[in-house]
């Protein structure tokens, strides 16, 4: 088992026959995922050469993100008549938890055979300045071409959480710009210039990020402009997501959250020294986050992300690449 109090970054490498998946205690981070292609094994994920990179991992590249996932406006919410102040991290705002969030601390982890890991951490009362102990259990598991993150966190008293897995699929070298993607969601929460949603759901009938039916993601930006938006997925039985790379291989994405953010990594550049035959660019991979709604906690129009000791936080994800 890892010692976070240590210090000690370790790595937990996961297998089933020719797929494997890496795995950091920092920030419960995904750093390398491969899968069979051409008679070779390929990387379908970003991430950095030496795990120490990721002690300043400013673009998220893997990572459990939360408390609370995505922005909160002003880095503030009221609860039950107080209000909590948060650390902000962007411009005014507080994103993916904050500079001290869970993707900044170092988790225990324990395996489970090959195949499956189980990484926690208890975040105590006040860190990043939410209110509360939350003990945060993560398991990983792999099964075939399909990697499970069973994610659940229970607080000792009511406050907002709002977890999102973080990968920065890559299915093919180059520009995610030529890759098909489909989204099963009819409408979306627009957001202000500072991605700070206005509060209303509004439907993608005409946009040109609608991609109920499959299209590549050169159509929907044609200017590169990036694509940023929170999606309210339609309640279906099947994948929210699918993505389809010239390579030929598809990523199929199974979620029990309300929301999906697509992030087409407008601006992710080489932080560090990537993996082996990846380039850190913009474009260069696309974020599919299951989540609750950006700012929800203080949008009571949207579903609520507060969680109680009778009512702990749960979100089931599966991600199947092949």
């Amino acid at each position: 088992m890892a010692d976070p109090e240590s210090g000690q970054i370790e790595q937990v490498r996961l297998t089933d026959g020719d797929v494997s998946l890496t795995l950091l205690t920092l920030g419960c981070i995904t750093r390398d995922w491969r899968v069979p292609l051409g008679g070779a094994r390929t990387s379908v994920v970003l991430g950095y050469a030496d795990p120490r990179a990721y002690l300043d991992n400013r673009a998220s590249l893997g990572v459990i993100a939360g408390r609370v996932a995505n922005r909160i406006a002003g880095s503030r919410f009221e609860l039950n008549g107080r209000v909590h102040h948060l650390m902000p991290n962007d411009g005014p705002n507080h994103l993916h938890g904050g500079p001290d969030g869970l993707s900044h601390r170092n988790w225990s982890v324990d395996r489970d055979g090959a195949r499956r890991a189980r990484f926690t951490y208890v975040s105590p009362d006040g860190e990043g300045g939410y209110p509360g102990n939350v003990e945060c259990v993560v398991e990983v598991s792999l099964t075939g071409h399909t990697v499970t993150y069973d994610m659940a966190a229970t607080p000792d008293r009511p406050t907002p959480i709002n977890l999102a897995q973080h990968n920065y699929y890559a299915l093919a070298p180059g520009p995610c710009h030529n890759q098909t993607l489909m989204i099963s969601a009819s409408s979306y929460t627009p957001t202000g210039p500072d991605l700070i949603p206005t509060g209303q759901i509004a439907p993608l009938d005409g946009a040109a990020f609608d991609f109920r039916k499959p299209r590549s993601l050169a159509a929907a930006d044609p200017d590169c402009d990036g694509i940023d938006h929170n999606y309210v997925l339609d309640p279906i039985d099947g994948p929210a997501a699918r993505l389809t790379a010239t390579t030929g291989l598809t990523l199929e994405m199974e979620t029990d959250q309300p929301g999906l953010q697509l992030y087409t990594a407008t601006h992710l550049a080489p932080f560090a020294t990537p993996l082996p035959g990846q380039q850190h660019a913009f474009f260069a991979g696309l974020c599919l986050e299951p989540q609750g709604f950006p700012n929800a906690v203080n949008e009571t129009g949207f579903p609520s992300i507060i969680a109680t000791p009778d009512c702990p936080y749960r979100q089931v994800l599966r991600v199947t690449i092949g």
